[in-house]
């Protein structure tokens, strides 16, 4: 295929052959005896396509998006912006900035000249637009940031409380190690699952109480740090249990960001809790 008109722009040509390993080495092999040819480098016709102009840099993020994506979401929303859907605005953006700007620059370059009295009104008018059009774009609550980079949540709560089996529940397979001994989890264990689209990374963290055991401690103080850096926190707590709602007010103290409440164990109770969390979720886990 020659270039322009390839997909990276200059002359390409490609060999159509049978796939298996054998063929794909015994040809690569061949090719390596012929002077001048060599293995591309990581990402290097994306470079190529992106240098040579086939492509702009909203697209080339766009492909390494495509690429990189785990859920069909993330494939649907890094195709849009392949296809363009953020370079349409970006571009009446990029004009609508060279013309604010030249007018700026007559201004100051001109103040002793009789220019339109209306010019500086314009400028600002139309600047109050362009900020306006950016933000509808760009505002969409963090939808797109979450499909992209995906969300973190953790499992935090005291021992005993479910966390684990929390998580085996929600991965559909035993990730984690379930034990009626207090303090079986003492390291962050973590499980990536497509939620709706949306990649999401669940931690099982240590329960959180006071102990003189150093590894267990160590346990208690990433758990701590996991519930401060997590998107949202899912605070799981039995209601069985003596003096939850005081656990549960200690834990919520904790947690400065968004959160939620899983109260677990609902088979071994007699009924809904009477303190109960607006809100929380009551839930039997086995």
């Amino acid at each position: 295929m020659r270039g322009p008109r390839s997909s990276t722009g200059e002359d390409v040509l490609e060999i159509h052959a049978h796939g298996s390993m054998a063929v794909s080495a015994a040809i690569l092999a061949q090719l390596g005896t012929l002077k001048g040819f060599r293995p591309a480098g990581h990402g290097e016709f994306t470079q190529r396509m992106f240098a040579n102009g086939k492509i702009d840099l909203l697209r080339t993020e766009a492909l390494a998006d495509l690429i990189d994506a785990e859920t069909d979401r993330q494939r649907l929303q890094a195709w849009r912006q392949r296809d363009g859907a953020l370079h349409g605005p970006v571009e009446a953006w990029r004009a609508a900035l060279v013309a604010l700007s030249a007018n700026l620059e007559a201004l100051i370059d001109f103040a002793d000249e009789e220019l339109p009295v209306e010019l500086l009104d314009r400028i600002g008018a139309e600047t109050r637009d362009l900020a306006a059009a950016i933000e509808a774009v760009l505002d969409d609550g963090g939808e797109g940031e979450r499909v992209r980079s995906g969300v973190t949540v953790s499992l935090a709560g005291p021992v005993n409380a479910g966390k684990s089996t929390l998580l085996n529940r929600l991965a559909g397979r035993p990730v984690a190690i379930v034990s009626s001994q207090a303090g079986t989890t003492r390291d962050i264990v973590s499980v990536r699952i497509d939620l709706d689209g949306v990649p999401v990374a669940i931690q099982d963290t240590a329960g959180m109480r006071d102990t003189a055991d150093l590894v267990e401690a160590e346990g208690v103080r990433r758990a701590e740090t996991a519930a401060r850096e997590a998107d949202i926190v899912l605070i799981v707590i039995d209601p069985g249990a003596d003096g939850w709602q005081e656990e549960l007010a200690r834990l919520g103290a904790l947690v400065t960001g968004p959160h939620g409440v899983i109260l677990t164990k609902k088979d071994m109770l007699d009924g809904d809790p009477a303190d109960r969390p607006p809100g929380s979720l009551l839930v039997s886990l086995r």
